[in-house]
């Protein structure tokens, strides 16, 4: 599949296959591949709770406005973007500069992080929200690939969420994520308007 098909195939939709399974080599899989994803001096500032258990996506469930697909779909992922991603002492900071910076570049490191993504709670909202974005793009486009559907929500109760799986303060969650098999029988339609480059394009310099 080129990327083109991939760009059609890719749809939000709204009725999975509820017995068919995506399996965790598979899911594995999708989140190797998003995780090439670009971000911000490759802080990786994101993570994923993975939802599974019907239970807990029924709960899920209640929370997000009582869509069918939060328990229909084999799989719900939970983005979080995470607002200290920048931070010295941070867990994935910490990891990218192990793998990719030397001792001597540290303090340039840990001052140029913070006066581009710290000055303020708006500029680190920001700094989560953007690059969880590009991160949950790229893994529709992988599960995509992989012959999945997935369909992002931010239709949910957020502050209902983050005390019902505790999440801690420094994530804020940009989505849930839906995935696996369209239901059999579905009938996908094709994608609706988009602009065009001249709609989109607001000036030229």
């Amino acid at each position: 599949m080129d990327f083109k098909d991939i760009l059609i195939r890719r749809r939000a939709i709204n009725f999975f296959d509820p017995e068919r399974n995506v399996d965790d080599a598979t899911l594995r899989e999708v989140l190797e591949e998003a995780a090439k994803a670009p971000s911000s001096f490759n802080l990786q500032p994101w993570k994923v709770m993975v939802f599974r258990n019907k239970e807990r996506k029924a709960e899920l469930r209640k929370l997000a406005f009582d869509q069918p697909k939060v328990s229909e779909a084999p799989v719900v992922l939970m983005i979080l973007g995470d607002r200290d991603g920048w931070r010295e002492g941070n867990q994935t900071f910490e990891d990218f500069f192990e793998h990719a910076m030397t001792p001597d570049k540290r303090e340039w490191f840990v001052n140029t992080t913070k006066g581009l993504y710290g000055t303020n709670e708006m500029v680190g909202q920001a700094f989560a929200n953007k690059n969880a974005g590009l991160f949950a793009m790229s893994l529709m486009y992988a599960a995509s690939d992989l012959g999945l559907h997935t369909h992002p929500m931010d239709g949910f109760d957020h502050d209902g969420i983050r005390a019902a799986f505790d999440i801690p303060d420094n994530y804020w969650i940009p989505m849930l994520i839906a995935v696996g098999y369209a239901k059999p029988g579905l009938d996908i339609h094709p994608k609706g308007w988009r602009q065009s480059p001249d709609d989109m394009i607001l000036r030229t310099y």
